[in-house]
């Protein structure tokens, strides 16, 4: 009777452990109705980050001893805010090292402290306008460089700064026409006469080759002088 009891107690014993493993199995999982809830509140914690677009041209030609407007014009899905913020940066030709010059935000510009146009630089934007251009008085030929306009307005963010490589000349040696424009021009011409030609080659070649194919009536073709 005793060994009957102590096995039965054993067996009481394994069951209650068994059934304790059990349980704790079906504590660690998580029912699929709970876990849908859960996904979608992450998913809406995801925070959507749009991009500022900059747009400068990518040449710029100035006379020497004159004044010069770096044009830069922005996108941007958000309202301007009050953090929003423009960064000029230098790169000088033949440089490898870009500088910070010109910093505005708030309504204030700050210019930097060891820079060729310290006192020569005034803000010519509106961010309201989602302009950010500035000026540069008394263009000199050691301003010849990389200019590059940097535009922030949180929670947007600038995927590529604008660049501007500018040019300073003789006074009365501006180009009629930018670099740019005359190389598309060059090429738009070229690729107009290659399509001519193409065209009256093909012309030329059908009309050989209808006539070498055509049977018709010997005196008719005498009359149309065929």
């Amino acid at each position: 009777m005793g060994g009957k009891g102590g096995g039965g107690r054993k067996m009481a014993a394994a069951a209650a452990g068994g059934g304790g493993s059990i349980g704790g199995g079906a504590r660690r999982r998580v029912p699929v109705t709970l876990r849908v809830p859960v996904l979608l509140l992450a998913a809406a914690l995801v925070v959507r980050v749009s991009a500022v677009e900059v747009y400068t041209p990518k040449e710029l030609f100035v006379e020497n001893g004159t004044e010069a407007k770096l044009p830069c014009t922005f996108t941007s899905s958000e309202v301007i805010s009050s953090a929003a913020s423009v960064s000029w940066s230098f790169q000088p030709e033949g440089a490898s090292k870009l500088m910070s010059f010109f910093y505005y935000s708030g309504g204030k510009s700050y210019a930097g402290k060891d820079i060729p146009f310290k006192d020569r630089i005034t803000w010519a934007g509106d961010l309201n306008k989602k302009d950010a251009s500035i000026n540069i008085a008394n263009m000199q030929f050691l301003d010849n460089g990389t200019y590059t306009c940097d535009v922030k307005n949180p929670p947007d963010i600038v995927v590529k700064p604008g660049e501007i490589r500018l040019r300073v000349v003789e006074r009365d040696n501006l180009p009629l026409f930018p670099i740019g424009l005359v190389v598309g021009i060059a090429i738009g011409a070229i690729s107009g006469v290659i399509l001519l030609i193409t065209i009256i080659v093909c012309v030329v070649y059908r009309k050989k080759n209808s006539k070498k194919h055509y049977s018709g009536d010997p005196d008719i073709d005498a009359r149309l002088g065929m």
